[in-house]
């Protein structure tokens, strides 16, 4: 498999994260390699097209795993842990991951977009990625020596205005996720009710369905 990058302006490949798509190109191969011949045939090719929130979603989940990679290697790194922690946090990444909450997250918190799928994959990614930066900032609080407690304050601090920029936007996306899901379980719901009839063709009343299951209680408890 090989990526791509793209953007409908034919020419450029790299645009802003809100223009920038990604090409996959899954390659099928005569036999798998390892092989004696350092060439074979390929007999099926399949391509898979990102969207920009697809493609945001992939790079995010790329430095989560990143900071886990970063915890967990024994023998811890600092150098190593503290390079991706101050990458993920930096203001001066401008397309870092609060950009990335700006721009398809912000229309949500504004109701200018309703949220699909893919937004609550990453809000969902952001509560990971939070998750991971919070663990790997322990973490190198127990590697520092005493003349780098003041950088690892200033990580710190810069931990906690990222999670108060980040914390409405992704909050304003799962109320909007919750709310969007109960008008269509509620649409559902009275679109079972006015179609199912008995066998004669009498319509059952909405009185009985509710006695019977009573399934808008169950889901308010």
């Amino acid at each position: 498999m090989y990526a791509s990058p793209f953007t409908m302006d034919t020419n450029r490949a790299h645009g802003s994260l809100d223009e920038q798509y990604k090409r996959k190109t899954i390659l099928t191969v005569e036999r798998a390699f390892p092989y004696v011949k350092t060439r074979t045939g390929i007999i099926d090719r399949e391509r898979l097209i990102l969207s920009p929130i697809e493609v945001a979603i992939e790079d995010l989940q790329k430095k989560t795993d990143e900071l886990r990679m970063a915890i967990q290697q024994e023998p811890a790194d600092p150098k190593i842990l503290q390079m991706v922690i101050q990458g993920c946090i930096s203001t001066a990444v401008n397309q870092g991951p609060l950009e990335v909450a700006n721009i398809f997250l912000n229309p949500i918190m504004n109701g200018l977009e309703l949220p699909n799928i893919h937004h609550n994959r990453l809000r969902l990614c952001f509560k990971e990625f939070t998750r991971r930066l919070a663990e790997a900032l322990k973490r190198n609080k127990t590697l520092i020596q005493a003349d780098q407690r003041e950088y690892q304050k200033d990580l710190e601090n810069k931990f906690t205005k990222f999670t108060e920029s980040l914390q409405p936007l992704v909050s304003a996306c799962k109320q909007s996720t919750i709310t969007e899901t109960s008008l269509t379980n509620n649409k559902s719901v009275k679109k079972i009710r006015s179609s199912r009839s008995f066998n004669n063709g009498t319509s059952i009343s909405s009185n009985v369905i509710l006695t019977g299951s009573q399934p808008e209680e169950e889901t308010s408890t």
